[in-house]
């Protein structure tokens, strides 16, 4: 495909607050490679999330800037939050913006990979022989259970005491829908899916448990075990390498997910994709992030990890843009710096020097101008 026929894909980028407009930015430069190349085409629309929407509109996000990511062919999201922000009402604080977003965009399928990079085996807290060949897909469902269900609130009980209440239901077709993502997913891999909830102490869970099992019969092919949620946690420390594919609900994915970044070395490493269903027009809403937070102590100081971002541009490109080719490309090319010992602080090894943000995507780019000879 020639420059002039290649299809615009229309980004919204939203950095965020702290390290998000640090990676963000390193981002950008890599996707500026990439239209160089003739590789794609991207119109970036850049918008406001979180504390910095908070501090322009008064508000974490926008209506305007909702129906800039419901037009969007798929958004870059960075990091949101910080203690300067953490006094708000509730309501009005940097994380109830994204959760709004997921929402209003329907993404309901949180893909979240675990993968270890060779060169990065010795860098996780766990020993190297349980880590190193690792690929795990975790898959979170995004939009129901605890995180939004009604009723919810505090409330002050008769005798002066304060009391916050959660409710966590799962319906039929929640988990059927986030059920199917996860076996067509393993049917490109290792064809394991391991269905993850409390059904010994939750009804909620019970219902996952049954729903995910009838569901089995449309994937003869996908072999299905079933897991309590404490006991993956202790599993994914114990021998990791047994999973392929994770299914779960919001609360337990989200607990999960960032204990499985830290079998790979650092949470700078993980990205993130969150996907709606297809509609009749074949487009779907997609959502793309590093699973890393805003970091605060570090923001402003150049020194943050900028590859999970880099490699959900990779699957923004594979998931949403079908270029499984320069995807793998990406992927490669941080792979082999990686191999050449280019490191972050949060990476680094010892007698390693760190390289800061903007350094490390150099780094990338040049690679990737190696590897496209």
């Amino acid at each position: 495909m020639t420059a002039s026929n290649t299809p615009v894909r229309n980004i919204l980028a939203l950095a965020g607050d702290g390290i998000g407009q640090e990676v963000m930015a390193a981002t950008r430069k890599v996707m500026e490679w990439f239209q160089a190349q003739g590789r794609a085409r991207f119109n970036v629309t850049e918008g406001l999330v979180g504390g910095a929407s908070y501090d322009v509109h008064g508000t974490p996000l926008t209506d305007a800037t909702v129906k800039q990511a419901l037009a969007a062919d798929a958004v870059l999201f960075g990091a949101i939050g910080g203690p300067k922000w953490e006094q708000l009402a509730y309501d009005l604080r940097p994380e109830r913006g994204l959760l709004r977003l997921r929402k209003e965009m329907g993404v309901f399928a949180n893909l979240r990979p675990a993968m270890v990079f060779d060169a990065l085996a010795g860098a996780s807290t766990l020993k190297t022989e349980v880590v190193k060949g690792l690929d795990i897909m975790i898959v979170r469902e995004l939009l129901g259970g605890v995180y939004f269900n009604e009723p919810r609130g505090v409330e002050t009980l008769p005798n002066g005491e304060r009391r916050g209440y959660n409710t966590q239901t799962y319906s039929t077709h929640e988990i059927l829908r986030i059920g199917r993502v996860a076996f067509e997913l393993a049917r490109k891999r290792s064809k394991r899916v391991c269905s993850v909830e409390k059904s010994n102490v939750m009804e909620s869970g019970l219902v996952w448990r049954e729903e995910i099992t009838k569901l089995k019969a449309e994937y003869p092919d996908v072999e299905l075990s079933h897991m309590y949620a404490d006991n993956c946690a202790m599993q994914l420390v114990r021998n990791p390498k047994q999973f392929d594919v994770i299914v779960t609900d919001n609360l337990f994915g989200d607990l999960l997910s960032d204990l499985a970044s830290m079998c790979t070395g650092s949470l700078g490493m993980l990205q993130s994709a969150s996907l709606g269903a297809k509609g009749a027009d074949g487009r779907q809403a997609a959502l793309y992030e590093p699973i890393h937070g805003s970091a605060p102590d570090i923001a402003g100081k150049g020194i943050a990890n900028p590859l999970a971002m880099i490699l959900s541009l990779s699957m923004m490109l594979r998931y949403s843009f079908d270029m499984g080719a320069d995807a793998d490309l990406l992927e490669r090319a941080v792979q082999n710096v990686l191999s050449a010992g280019v490191r972050t602080g949060d990476i680094a090894e010892p007698g390693q020097t760190p390289v800061g943000t903007q350094a490390m995507a150099d780094a990338v780019i040049a690679e990737l101008g190696k590897l496209a000879r």
